[in-house]
């Protein structure tokens, strides 16, 4: 029934991208000129992925914490990683952000033109100098006003345990004196694991967004110590979270 299951499944999904593509291809194309910033693509995406989200019958989805007060601010948001799905999940939340992405992501058909279209940040990252420039852009965004998403993780995890978190986000808060915004994310590693292709069905997805941490509150002004108070917090978060099955 799984093998059937993500038959289905991958085929919805790659239909939907195809579909919706010449809609959001034309609405880049008109939008241009005027969405110096592509905000206009990112949310088309962000509503398409809200949209499967929502409708697709092997997970159910459960949002908590603190979403209204992430809105309208500028933030260098954070996740833990534990599924490619997570890009879908976390997009669902409609917030307003440039993804930080590895470069290999661009070479996939379909996918890679959205993440162009929607001029996403791109991050070789076995090249030091991709990483440096990845940084600048980054924080050039932050200063203009443009949130940006990070795993900081770097990868997915694997059996849902948390891996350490890499200094780049907290660098980016220090020098930007941006709040971060962390993302707690649990149960898409059990439908979709790492190298996985099957889809499990009857698991349930839970994201919590946390309250912003301020600069004025950062317990350091060290990145990699605040890399460490971060990744603690997360995993306590989903700790709490598991508690509750």
């Amino acid at each position: 029934m799984d093998i059937v299951k993500s038959v289905l499944v991958w085929l919805t999904g790659v239909l939907y991208m195809l579909v919706l593509f010449p809609l959001t291809f034309a609405v880049w194309l008109v939008m241009l000129p005027f969405d110096k910033e592509r905000m206009v693509t990112h949310m088309l995406l962000v509503y398409q992925s809200w949209l499967i989200c929502h409708i697709m019958p092997v997970w159910s989805l459960e949002t908590m914490g603190s979403l209204k007060s992430a809105k309208g601010k500028t933030y260098v948001v954070i996740s833990n990683h534990q599924s490619i799905l997570d890009i879908l999940f976390i997009n669902s939340l409609c917030l307003r952000f440039k993804w930080v992405s590895k470069i290999e992501n661009t070479k996939v058909p379909v996918l890679g033109w959205y993440l162009r279209m929607a001029d996403y940040l791109t991050v070789n990252r076995g090249d030091r100098d991709s990483k440096d420039r990845m940084m600048e852009d980054a924080l050039s965004c932050l200063r203009r006003g443009t949130s940006v998403m990070m795993f900081p993780e770097g990868t997915r995890s694997i059996g849902g345990e948390l891996g350490i978190f890499k200094r780049g986000a907290f660098q980016l808060a220090i020098a930007s004196g941006r709040p971060v915004l962390p993302v707690v994310i649990d149960g898409t590693g059990d439908i979709l694991p790492k190298h996985g292709f099957l889809f499990r069905s009857g698991n349930r997805v839970r994201i919590k967004v946390l309250e912003p941490v301020e600069p004025k509150d950062f317990v350091t002004d060290n990145h990699d110590e605040l890399a460490l108070w971060f990744n603690e917090l997360i995993k306590k978060e989903l700790v709490i979270l598991r508690s509750t099955d």
